[in-house]
């Protein structure tokens, strides 16, 4: 006969349960980012998977494979140009040092001399290389990680299109809610994705395309590199695309064309800062409103732990923290009305 009775023994289990669990979890911590990226592109692509399957008849394995095609072209594809443009523009500086001392040169005698800093910018540079001899590693430590990380991605995104009911049917029945909350939590979970991930790759694309244009009009060169840079910076509210333009319009100052550093500032702070707002009223907030403070605090969390993919990744599991305090706050609420209602029962009977 067991030394232990019911109870204990699924004490026992339950604690077997979580001390593999958490192994699993650490074993798997380096492609964490992987997986959270295929549940992401689940959500933003499950609508384009049932109307291949429902609406136009295709084979499961084949929307799935379209799927995965569109996305590639979508999402990864600008990134591989950004690391490409990132690396010619390297290239190109390295080739030609004597204009980068000059651009520093000028903005210094500009700069430094109005506010009494001589060397200003190079004391910058020399603080903002500690910084960035810290920060550096890890983004090219998810750089050298990612082939590993869209293969696992594609290949857990296929099965979850391909075996959807399975996937959905496991998700609400292993779910730590009730029901009707988890179906809640599934809604709002896809709200803010759809917010974090469409609505603001909208406003990067557009403050982008803004500031390759500005560019252009105040014949400065580069605006289309310039431009990328700004629509992945954009993903940092408030302080994304004048990271860009503000300095900039300095250079242009510092090389006497005034009009064109007068100009750019006014169409930056006027127009590329302001379409941020515009935007995010328009289409964010029909679909889930994330508060900028949310967006900036997950940059920081995310950056160290997935690199670059932190610019998305920290503010939305930031996003998912905050909605799953909320859906555990009404489904205590809920607990505690039954509990009173069945005393109140209890008393009356």
């Amino acid at each position: 006969m067991s030394v232990f009775n019911y109870k204990q023994r699924n004490l026992i289990v339950l604690a077997i349960l979580i001390f593999l669990g958490c192994a699993i979890l650490y074993s798997l911590r380096t492609i964490f980012g992987a997986v959270l990226s295929s549940i992401i592109l689940y959500s933003i692509f499950r609508p384009l998977f049932l109307s291949l399957t429902l609406r136009w008849r295709l084979r499961r394995w084949l929307a799935a494979t379209l799927v995965i095609i569109i996305s590639l072209v979508i999402i990864v594809l600008p990134f591989f140009a950004l690391s490409l443009l990132v690396l010619d523009k390297i290239s190109e500086l390295q080739q030609d040092p004597l204009r980068v001392e000059y651009i520093i040169h000028r903005i210094d005698d500009y700069v430094g001399s109005r506010i009494n800093q001589p060397n200003l910018l190079g004391n910058a540079l020399n603080n903002a290389s500690v910084y960035l001899s810290e920060f550096l590693p890890t983004l090219l430590t998810g750089a050298a990680d990612i082939l590993l990380g869209i293969v696992v991605m594609y290949f857990l995104l296929y099965f979850m299109l391909v075996q959807r009911e399975d996937f959905e049917g496991g998700l609400l029945r292993y779910a730590p809610f009730r029901e009707q909350n988890a179906l809640k939590f599934a809604t709002e979970l896809k709200n803010i994705t759809n917010s974090n991930i469409i609505g603001q790759g909208l406003i990067a694309l557009v403050q982008g395309s803004l500031l390759s244009i500005g560019f252009y009009l105040f014949g400065i060169g580069d605006g289309i590199f310039w431009g990328v840079i700004t629509a992945f910076l954009s993903f940092v509210p408030i302080i994304g695309a004048p990271v860009i333009f503000v300095p900039a319009a300095i250079i242009q100052l510092a090389n006497g064309n005034q009009t064109a550093a007068i100009g750019l500032l006014i169409y930056g702070f006027v127009l590329i800062t302001n379409i941020d707002n515009v935007i995010r009223y328009i289409v964010v907030k029909r679909v889930s409103d994330t508060h900028p403070l949310i967006t900036i605090i997950g940059i920081f969390i995310g950056i160290p732990v997935f690199g670059i993919l932190g610019l998305v990744f920290g503010p939305l599991l930031l996003s998912y923290f905050f909605l799953t305090i909320r859906i555990y706050e009404t489904s205590k609420m809920a607990s505690d009305r039954l509990d009173r209602i069945k005393s109140a029962d209890e008393e009356n009977y």
